[in-house]
């Protein structure tokens, strides 16, 4: 079985995710760390594929996707929709 979740090829994109968080997910990740949401634990930049996914929660198999800016430029909706 291929292994699609958080690759190693995938690392620095995740790290740079991290250190450049949009204004939402700096107001939503305290929230979400440390178990705060009835016990589970939330991961943030989370890989699959070749995606990343804001937070993740792998207990419930539930992703969190914030929509920033990022989302609202020419071709974003093509590539959110193939996503």
């Amino acid at each position: 079985m291929t292994n699609i979740y958080n690759k190693t090829s995938e690392k620095e994109k995740r790290r740079l995710l991290r250190k450049n968080m949009s204004k939402t997910e700096v107001i939503m990740w305290p929230r979400l760390k440390q178990k705060q949401i009835l016990g589970y634990k939330f991961r943030r930049q989370y890989s699959v594929g070749s995606y990343v996914i804001d937070f993740y929660c792998p207990e419930l198999k539930l992703a969190i996707e914030i929509n920033g800016t990022s989302h609202f430029k020419e071709r974003a909706e093509y590539y959110d929709r193939n996503r």
